[in-house]
């Protein structure tokens, strides 16, 4: 058996990254793409491997050599690699084509061992390597019949999005017998070079030969094996995430700060979304309206703090509508950067935006990170502090203050002349009976020194929406919060969940009820696991310290890197002190069980 890799083009969408070498010269991990595709193909005891060579292709005949692990590599040079697509860098290796078994690949791609080891095992002589499509996917695709034969190839101009859930894509590795090159594949490739010219894909004869009586080209799907086609930077980077080190792969998927629908594959218990609304109704209507939303501006400020004051109970006047909770903390902050009691460990976009000399931090002094209103006086009772910051249920302890410590604590911050910042973003999913919300334009007026903030992201499951609401009864504070936002600082999506979500209250509730129910099992599940402790919690989350057998590294490294599942490694936020606590999000049952599964693994 032999390989052929095609490697003639320019990387154009690499910028300077392909300005001095060919685009299989990028490195991941400090490793190219060529070195780590050769290494795999000489593993499976590949006895000869051609690569056609075009853009850069001194550079990488001086970097690999004529040998690679003692497997002999032939060069076949496309001198026009500026003017023509893949199809002429197959016609030119035509002839070694027909020689021997033959895996073809490109040379753009990064893909696990365990594909290869498939493709070569499987028994069947041509095959296609093909993944479900997903919408981070771009190029040709395929379609299946209940065998797994091809039914058709679809280039790009042919997709129809309306058929996606049919579509696998192809991964660019392909198994060829001498049969089907020599009697299928290369005659009707050089007719088809002929007839229609040297710039377009060899996917178009494979597409042609599909297309005959008898199907003599199956698919190998994969599932959970990682592969990724590297076009552009951003390419480059998703690739780094997933390939990188069991130690490497938490701290390189944190940093991207979500976009996690890229990773299908990736099961999040890093961020925090309800994972029952919206139903299925409320999506349907969204979708219905898609084309409208897409296409129409967003109403201003104005329009927006209605919806918002309507869908919250209180004034127009009162409230500001933002592009998520954080940029309403970012201009809050912006303008009241002073003196501020913070509750620490908490959700760090607060701490973040004020100047460290303005903090005056509380630490919860027990092993829960719990506290009532009344800890919180006797901290700050003396302290010279303008305003305090409490998030309830915290973030990440999931620690709450009820109804009536809280509303002491609103009477002891109005006699101190102190401005009390309330988060409420995850009020919904405590218990029913301890539910209650300062969304209320009487009390709001009667308390002006309350502010209150509340993401819509996290409470109803919209995080992609980006939605965000702070209200006040100091309508002076309201005004100048408008006049820090852009006038169309929200999308139409955002403004058209608020005009309609009245229609989907009773469903809103219910999914909170749902909610509860799952956090009570997956509580009870979770303290089951021999080295974790877990804290009780009054939101969409469980703060958990691990108390034997792993660090905290350890264990988030291992989760993602055998089980694909992201959890937050809380040790180095400011308030644990290296602590060892991971934070774990309450999704829905099928996910839940999922982390069970792998936490019982690691148990044994």
């Amino acid at each position: 058996m032999q390989a052929i890799i095609l490697a003639a083009g320019m990387g154009k969408r690499l910028g300077d990254l392909t300005k001095e070498n060919t685009k299989c010269m990028i490195k991941v991990h400090s490793r190219t793409l060529i070195e780590r595709m050769l290494t795999q193909l000489t593993d499976e005891n590949i006895r000869r491997i051609i690569i056609v060579i075009g853009y850069k292709g001194e550079n990488l005949k001086k970097f690999i050599g004529d040998s690679f692990q003692g497997v002999p590599i032939v060069y076949v040079e496309n001198k026009i690699y500026d003017k023509t697509n893949n199809i002429y860098s197959l016609y030119l290796a035509r002839e070694y084509l027909m020689e021997d078994e033959t895996i073809l690949l490109e040379s753009d791609l990064i893909f696990s061992d365990r594909i290869l080891k498939k493709l070569i095992k499987n028994p069947y002589p041509n095959l296609t390597v093909v993944a479900k499509y997903q919408s981070w996917m771009d190029g040709t695709v395929v379609t299946l019949d209940s065998d797994n034969n091809i039914i058709n190839f679809i280039p790009k101009k042919a997709f129809c999005f309306r058929d996606k859930k049919m579509y696998y894509k192809t991964v660019n590795v392909y198994k060829f017998s001498i049969d089907f090159s020599s009697n299928k594949y290369v005659p009707f490739l050089e007719a088809y070079s002929k007839a229609l010219g040297n710039n377009e894909y060899y996917e178009q004869v494979l597409r042609v030969i599909s297309l005959l009586d008898e199907p003599s080209l199956k698919a190998l799907p994969i599932a959970d094996e990682k592969w990724y086609e590297i076009d552009d930077e951003q390419d480059l980077n998703n690739a780094e995430a997933l390939f990188a080190s069991e130690e490497e792969a938490p701290v390189l998927y944190g940093r991207r700060y979500g976009g996690y629908w890229r990773f299908p594959q990736m099961a999040d218990f890093c961020y925090l979304v309800n994972p029952y609304f919206p139903d299925g109704r409320m999506k349907e209507e969204m979708l219905s309206n898609f084309e409208i939303l897409l296409t129409e501006y967003p109403s201003g400020m104005g329009v927006n703090s209605q919806l918002a004051a309507r869908f919250t109970g209180v004034h127009t006047s009162q409230i500001v509508v933002g592009n998520g909770a954080a940029e309403l903390i970012n201009a809050y902050i912006r303008t009241n950067d002073t003196k501020t009691g913070v509750i620490l460990p908490t959700f760090e976009e607060y701490p973040n935006r004020l100047t460290p000399s303005n903090i005056v931090e509380y630490i919860p002094d027990n092993k829960d990170f719990s506290y009532t209103a009344g800890d919180l006086i006797s901290r700050f009772d003396g302290e010279d502090i303008k305003q305090l910051i409490v998030i309830n249920p915290d973030n990440p302890s999931g620690n709450m203050i009820a109804e009536e410590g809280m509303l002491k604590l609103i009477d002891w911050a109005k006699n101190k002349s102190i401005t009390l910042i309330v988060d409420e973003s995850f009020v919904d999913f405590s218990d029913t009976g301890k539910r209650f919300t300062l969304f209320n334009k009487d009390f709001l007026k009667s308390n002006p020194h309350l502010v209150v903030i509340k993401s819509i992201s996290k409470s109803y499951g919209v995080p992609g929406l980006r939605l965000g609401f702070m209200a006040s009864g100091d309508v002076g504070l309201i005004k100048k919060i408008k006049e820090e936002v852009s006038i169309w600082n929200i999308n139409s999506f955002a403004e058209f969940f608020m005009q309609i979500f009245t229609k989907y209250q009773d469903d809103y509730e219910q999914a909170c009820v749902n909610f509860v129910n799952e956090r009570n099992r997956f509580f009870s599940l979770l303290e089951t696991i021999s080295f974790l402790r877990v804290v009780p919690s009054s939101a969409n989350y469980f703060l958990c310290e691990i108390t034997k057998r792993f660090s905290t590294k350890e264990l988030a490294s291992k989760l993602l890197y055998s089980y694909n599942i992201l959890v937050k490694d809380c040790s180095a936020k400011a308030g644990f002190r290296s602590q060892p606590y991971i934070r774990i999000a309450i999704r829905d049952e099928e996910d839940n069980n999922k982390l069970i599964k792998a936490l019982r693994r690691l148990d044994n």
